[in-house]
């Protein structure tokens, strides 16, 4: 043997005996050692909601929230406070923009005094798409890319994710049934958005409030009526106990959607993988609140008629049909005013055509088949 490999021989015996002590090591009395892991460092994030602790809305932030926390597996932790907590429901986009919160969860009307074009995510007649086909334009149809673009034009910091389709809101709660276009001349209510153009032009007084300080407004007479949203929220909020009427079916908020907001700085500097987590989980909890909803809001529909004695009214189609005709009206006048406002009519409209006109040739109405199973009196009254 050479000398060469006499120093080969000896260091494959070193290595083999170092490994071996390596080895031993790690194993003691037959068990193994735990490997070291790298600590992950964890991000943690402040958010808030435009809703109360109480109300199934905030609930959904927190559900999106327990969905983003548990899929990294704690690396990113979303704390949710409710409205008011570190600023005004109405405020959200200034905090999240300023960094003062790292994100929160709201609807986008309510940044209508930031931008008047926000209010077609949701607030009016959506064209005739329901909420869950808005949401399919906004993905598929250019809308994603026309939300950057409008709140880029406001300077806004933020990264929008809208999500969760809302069913057709009422008309909103009355002390009395409404019969007519007459009976809503000069009634003070409660709405948002274009909604307040809408209704004002139909004679109405009209106060945009959060959806915390409507009930106790009603109660001090300050509203004579309002709308906020579906049987849970309102029920939750107490409007029974401040009317017994309530008008279901409404073109003013017929097409809208939550939106989940992140700072942008804050949302830039995460991972990839984070990033792609929230993507998914946005439209994992979209399709959680959309089951969730159709659950709670059909046993408190119940639940108010037979517990609290409320009444449900349709709401009279000669008032469907006025808030159609007056909403054209506003949306010309904002569109010859706004040039973005205009620019997503036209491309909300484009949409439409086509994916309403599939929807109404291609799905059936169920009406026959609840009279079918179910009778053909219902609980909800005509006036």
């Amino acid at each position: 043997m050479t000398s060469e490999s006499n120093v080969s021989a000896v260091s494959r015996r070193k290595f083999l005996k170092t490994g071996a002590v390596a080895a031993a090591a790690t194993t003691v009395a037959g068990v193994s050692a735990p490997a070291i892991v790298k600590a992950q460092a964890v991000t943690n994030m402040r958010w808030q909601s435009t809703w109360p602790a109480k109300d199934i809305f905030h609930e959904y932030a927190v559900d999106f929230a327990k969905k983003v926390n548990d899929m990294t597996g704690g690396e990113l932790k979303i704390e949710v406070l409710p409205a008011g907590a570190v600023v005004p429901a109405f405020q959200l986009l200034d905090a999240v923009t300023k960094g003062t919160l790292d994100g929160g969860h709201g609807v986008l009307v309510y940044h209508y005094g930031k931008q008047t074009a926000l209010a077609l995510w949701g607030s009016g007649p959506g064209y005739a798409m329901d909420a869950n086909m808005l949401l399919s334009w906004h993905k598929y149809g250019g809308g994603k890319e026309l939300l950057a673009k409008l709140y880029a034009s406001i300077g806004a910091n933020v990264v929008s994710f809208p999500y969760g389709p809302m069913p057709t809101q009422p008309l909103g709660w009355f002390k009395n049934p409404v019969t007519n276009l007459d009976a809503l001349k000069g009634l003070k209510y409660r709405t948002v958005g274009i909604s307040i153009d809408v209704f004002t032009g139909m004679g109405m007084a009209v106060n945009a409030l959060p959806g915390g300080e409507i009930v106790s407004a009603m109660d001090r007479g300050l509203l004579d009526a309002a709308e906020f949203n579906n049987a849970t929220s309102d029920r939750l909020l107490g409007f029974p106990d401040v009317a017994k009427v309530c008008m279901l079916q409404s073109f003013h908020q017929n097409a809208e959607q939550f939106e989940i907001m992140f700072n942008k700085t804050k949302f830039d500097a995460l991972p990839v993988k984070m990033k792609a987590i929230i993507e998914n989980a946005v439209e994992a909890a979209s399709s959680d609140m959309s089951w969730k909803a159709i659950n709670r809001y059909s046993q408190d529909y119940i639940e108010m008629q037979t517990k609290d004695k409320v009444r449900f009214f349709k709401t009279p189609d000669a008032i469907l049909k006025r808030q159609l005709e007056i909403y054209d009206q506003v949306a010309t006048k904002k569109s010859g005013e706004n040039p973005l406002f205009k620019e997503i009519v036209e491309s909300q409209i484009a949409f439409a055509r086509r994916a309403t006109q599939w929807e109404q040739d291609t799905v059936v109405n169920r009406r026959m088949a609840y009279d079918h199973y179910f009778g053909a009196n219902g609980v909800l009254k005509k006036t």
